[in-house]
């Protein structure tokens, strides 16, 4: 993982000093977002083959609500071309005695054991997008993410301790909706997603937004994180949501 964020912090520096030299026309974002995240579903099989049990993070145990932080920098250009790189880490913890047993990455643990279970899905994101729509009132835009997904689905209990580990690199479409109701107030869609035959993932925000001084921009609303992979090492599908509002400083 060392090597992922070396290079997506070398990709992006080199990215952000050729924009420099881009003067004219260039708005910069610093978008930073927290809140509560709710586990409301996550099933996992590791392997994804018959000598393993499949079970739920979410019914089976008990997940803690999580506080969550995400940070996105870009830049705009002319007012068409956004590039923006965000750094949204995420981790679950579940509890609880287990009603069965449950055969997880060769490891068995037995029906009764009480298990500490880890759920992360950090996620590093490098997006472009083109503004094809820039009115007063109304902003819409695609283009292009490249995320780099860490995943770690680790359980223990009674001693024994079995992980399921996945870094990779997965593209996405980024779609953009941005509309105004007043010259300061309206709402936004910002979507990551893409679905193929062994998975899919959708990382939605739906949000209303204020601007509360002439560089600040507040926002609140709902995120919904979907999807996942079924795939020979791992079946993992999971729905999280999110009571979300943040800040936006524009320069």
């Amino acid at each position: 993982m060392r090597y992922f964020r070396r290079l997506f912090f070398l990709t992006a520096l080199g990215i952000l000093l050729g924009a420099g030299m881009v003067r004219a026309g260039m708005e910069w974002e610093l978008d930073l977002e927290g809140g509560a995240a709710f586990l409301g579903s996550a099933d996992v099989q590791s392997p994804n083959t018959e000598t393993a049990t499949r079970f739920s993070l979410s019914d089976d145990l008990d997940p803690e609500t999580q506080a969550y932080f995400r940070a996105r920098f870009g830049f705009t250009v002319n007012e068409r071309h956004t590039v923006s790189f965000l750094f949204a880490p995420l981790a679950f913890n579940s509890t609880g005695t287990l009603d069965f047993p449950v055969h997880f990455e060769e490891t068995l643990f037995p029906q009764g054991t009480r298990v500490d279970a880890l759920y992360q899905f950090n996620s590093y994101r490098a997006t472009y997008r083109y503004n094809f729509v820039r009115t007063d009132k109304t902003v819409f835009g695609l283009g292009g993410t490249v995320k780099v997904r860490d995943a770690v689905i680790r359980l223990r209990g009674d001693g024994m301790s079995a992980a399921n580990t996945d870094v990779g690199v997965v593209p996405l479409i980024n779609i953009y909706l941005k509309r105004h109701f007043t010259e300061d107030t309206g709402f936004t869609i910002e979507a990551d997603a893409l679905a193929a035959p062994a998975g899919r993932a959708e990382d939605v925000l739906i949000a209303f937004f204020a601007r509360i001084h002439p560089r600040v921009t507040l926002k609140a609303g709902y995120r919904f994180l979907e999807g996942g992979a079924d795939v020979d090492d791992v079946y993992n599908f999971s729905w999280i949501h999110y009571a979300s509002a943040g800040l936006i400083f524009h320069f």
